[in-house]
Order: structure tokens, then C-alpha cells, then sequence
């Protein structure tokens, strides 16, 4: 077996979940909100996360823009553990270590998923 299977198919099983986040922010918006009360505008930026989460796992699993979608889901990302994460724990949010990690992982893997796409062209 080459490299590129079991690597392709851990970009595609990434760009599902990325899929599944961002089709939950579309359909969950009103519930997530809160999360993001905040951030002025709160609603419509869940429903902005949620489409750039839904976009970046298409360009995942086509293989177009694969690099500046993952860079810009770790930026993010980033702006999250900033904006959000962070906040939260200096309220005391016992979850929010565990988000803050999280996020730094998925930001990781967004990196080397975009690093590592665009070089698996095809099976």
C-alpha cells in the first residue's frame, strides 16, 4: 500500500468532520450563539464559521485550494481560542482548557492537511 492512500484518507475523514461542524453550525445556529454572545453579530458569525467549515472540507476532499482553505480554517481557529476560549477561561469555564486544546489540535491538523493535500493528486 503507498503512502498516499492512508494519508488521502485521513484528509477525507478531517474534511468530514469539517463537514459535520459546519452543517451543525448551519442548522444549530440559534443554540450555538450563545457561545458567541460576546462577539457582536453573533448569529451571523456562526452562520459565516459554519459555511467557511462546510467550504473547507469540499476544497479538502476536491483537492483545489486545499492550502489557503486549511490556512484560513487554522487562522480560524486561532481567532477562536482568542476570542472565545480564552475569555471563557478567565471566567472560569472549567471546559474551557479542554476547548483551547482542541482547537490548538484541529488547528495543527488543518496545517499539515493543507501542507499535505495538495501533493496527493491521485490514488
Amino acid at each position: 500500500m503507498k503512502i498516499k492512500v492512508p494519508t488521502f484518507a485521513a484528509v477525507v475523514l478531517f474534511a468530514l468532520v469539517w463537514l459535520y461542524f459546519g452543517i451543525n453550525h448551519l442548522v444549530n445556529a440559534d443554540t450555538l450563539a450563545s457561545m458567541a454572545s460576546t462577539v457582536p453579530g453573533g448569529t451571523f458569525w456562526i452562520y459565516f464559521t459554519g459555511a467557511c467549515m462546510i467550504l473547507a472540507g469540499i476544497s479538502m476532499i476536491w483537492g483545489k485550494w486545499t492550502r489557503p482553505a486549511c490556512y484560513l480554517l487554522a487562522l480560524m481557529l486561532l481567532i477562536f481560542i482568542v476570542v472565545i476560549h480564552i475569555p471563557a477561561l478567565n471566567k472560569g469555564n472549567v471546559y474551557a482548557p479542554f476547548n483551547i486544546l482542541k482547537d490548538l489540535g484541529l488547528l495543527a491538523a488543518s496545517v499539515v492537511s493543507g501542507n499535505v493535500r495538495h501533493r496527493i493528486r491521485e490514488l
